[in-house]
């Protein structure tokens, strides 16, 4: 049976399940800065409506957070970037993703795996929302501008309150 979450946020709820038999490594990782409730507190730093909604990594006052070592991107997996699915954000080295995420506002198959090329290599799927499309769209929809050399940043922080285990 796969795990469940919850993440509470300050424009409401949101439960997924998490795909522990198609990115075991992916659902390890993001599982354990869960439990160290790593994620309490961060915000959406990054929402872009029509895209994605991108957060876990940042501070209100948008200090990034220590993490752990990156992990394996697990996006062969061929899991698709649909709307309301849960990826790891990553650079652009392939192995790059730690803590940060990102949910999908909007069907992005051009985020998956096509080749081993570094430049398709893609984004790894490792959840799905199974309630709480209509924060989804709520936080998608805020007003957003820059932070320094930030972009798409919420103009009001949109917080993750917590993380948990359902």
């Amino acid at each position: 049976m796969n795990t469940r979450i919850v993440i509470e946020t300050s424009k409401g709820t949101m439960e997924a399940e998490l795909f522990d038999d198609k990115a075991p490594k992916t659902v390890a990782n993001f599982l354990r800065y869960v439990d160290e409730k790593f994620y309490d507190g961060t915000i959406f730093h990054r929402v872009i409506q029509g895209f994605m909604i991108q957060g876990g990594g940042f501070t209100p006052d948008m200090r990034q957070k220590p993490t752990h070592d990156p992990v394996v991107n697990e996006a062969k997996n061929r899991v698709s970037n649909m709307r309301g699915t849960l990826a790891m954000a990553r650079t652009s080295v392939v192995d790059s993703a730690t803590c940060q995420f990102f949910v999908n506002h909007a069907d992005n198959t051009f985020l998956d795996f096509r080749s081993p090329r570094p430049d398709e290599f893609g984004y790894c799927v490792f959840g799905k929302l199974t309630s709480g499309l209509d924060v989804l769209d709520s936080i998608a929809k805020v007003a957003t501008g820059y932070s320094g050399p930030h972009r798409d940043v919420p103009t009001e922080p949109v917080v993750i309150l917590t993380v948990r285990r359902a």
